[in-house]
């Protein structure tokens, strides 16, 4: 038995591995979308609000598909990992933005005015005034939205990502008992999450003792 847990925990190091992976370039891109949504173009504007809501609007399945069976038929031969991180990645990207958004129109106009009277740069006043209240009030978003991630990375198995529910899926067919050895996958998913949780929970406590954000 221990043999067989082992196995599927192993599957953890791709769960871990392709949803840090998609979150950090999700993180990453989210902050350049984030300037097409507030561009003073109208056509950049549109193009932004056009893509979050054809990604976020198709089921992350649909996607998955896409970018594994559908791109082949165009000459692109992805691996299934390679599709899985570029699925993920491309939908964490959409939802950051959003998060990073929300996060920022938050933050009342006004500061912008105030730190112009100081004389400080549009980059300092984003650096030492706008950035530490947007990373405190996005935080618990972006965990969130990184633990939804994790549960989104179990559809990687329908393409062939040896993860956890493709290992548990394995195992039950030789072993015919599911409920155990789901059951095991899915207290690992529970653990990662809580962890994920703690990690927004600190980071947001340590942001708010560094800037003193009121």
């Amino acid at each position: 038995m221990w043999e067989i847990m082992g196995y599927i925990a192993l599957g953890t190091l791709w769960t871990v591995g392709i949803t840090a992976g998609s979150a950090a370039i999700g993180i990453v891109l989210g902050a350049p979308l984030l300037l097409a949504a507030r561009s003073r173009f109208r056509v950049i504007r549109g193009a932004y609000d056009l893509f979050v809501h054809v990604v976020r609007g198709i089921p992350t399945l649909v996607w998955l598909f896409i970018a594994y069976f559908g791109v082949g038929q165009l000459g692109i031969t992805l691996s299934p990992v390679t599709a899985a991180m570029l699925t993920l990645s491309v939908l964490a990207a959409a939802y950051m933005a959003e998060i990073y958004r929300g996060g920022l129109q938050a933050i009342r106009a006004g500061q912008w005015e105030a730190s112009g009277a100081l004389n400080l740069s549009r980059f300092d006043t984003l650096k030492d005034i706008i950035a530490p209240q947007l990373f405190r009030s996005v935080s618990p978003s972006v965990a969130t939205q990184v633990i939804g991630l994790l549960k989104d990375s179990s559809l990687v198995s329908t393409i062939g990502v040896t993860d956890l529910v493709f290992r548990a899926g394995v195992m039950t067919q030789y072993h015919a008992n599911g409920l155990v050895m789901f059951g095991f996958a899915g207290l690992i998913y529970l653990a990662l999450s809580l962890l994920i949780a703690a990690c927004s929970r600190r980071v947001q406590a340590r942001i708010t003792r560094k800037y003193a954000v009121a």
